[in-house]
């Protein structure tokens, strides 16, 4: 009777839990954005989240998982399985992260786009690096990157940004801030970068990144 007793308490209290959280948020979808690296990606994206004035509890970005896309998509996955067995599961899952030079890029795209359920899981990738979709807030560019002498291939696209955005600094706090008059200009030239890529049978350069932004400014209306 006793043991019985302590069930039905700590059942209650979950419950409880549960819907004073869903009383936090808004009624818009529950999201899940996972970052590689621990500045740059999370602070643009929380900054995105003040922007458009969502609900930190509908929104809630992650940066806790190092660099490679194995661990951003491993990270997601853990993040999505503790809210659903408290029964509040995510609506969406993003992960963000490059293709840079990892070599389980490839296979963990591939992780994403086949998980099940269907449409929870998307892959926010950019090639070579984030900093290509700062890049298109410029100019559109489909040239393809590649390391030269001392420079990573990261490290060409980091120094074209600088020719156009001189103080940029990965982990700066007002990136999406400082980029927000551009940000619709950056979409359109990241949806023709897309298409001109997939037309040349390659992804060097590309980015998602406008997809998930596009979604974050709808997501009010859904």
């Amino acid at each position: 009777m006793g043991t019985d007793n302590l069930f039905h308490r700590r059942k209650a209290k979950a419950v409880d839990q549960l819907e004073r959280r869903r009383a936090k948020r808004s009624s818009y979808e529950k999201v899940l954005i996972v970052c590689e690296g621990e500045k740059t990606e999370p602070n643009y994206f929380n900054e995105c989240i003040q922007f458009y004035k969502l609900n930190t509890a509908n929104v809630e970005v992650d940066g806790t998982c190092g660099s490679s896309p194995k661990s951003v998509y491993e990270r997601a996955i853990e993040l999505w399985e503790i809210e659903e067995r408290k029964g509040d599961p995510y609506d969406r899952v993003y992960c963000v992260f490059d293709r840079d030079n990892h070599d389980n890029y490839d296979e963990t795209v591939k992780r994403i786009t086949d998980h099940a359920p269907e449409d929870v899981f998307y892959a926010a990738v950019s090639v070579p690096c984030f900093e290509y979709w700062l890049l298109l807030h410029f100019k559109y560019t489909t040239s393809p990157y590649a390391a030269t002498g001392k420079l990573s291939v990261g490290g060409k696209v980091l120094e074209e940004l600088k020719e156009v955005m001189p103080d940029y600094e990965k982990g700066n706090n007002n990136i999406f801030s400082s980029l927000s008059q551009q940000i619709e200009f950056a979409k359109n030239n990241a949806d023709r970068a897309l298409k001109h890529a997939k037309d040349n049978h390659t992804d060097n350069p590309s980015t998602c990144v406008h997809n998930l932004i596009d979604y974050l400014q709808n997501l009010k209306k859904l």
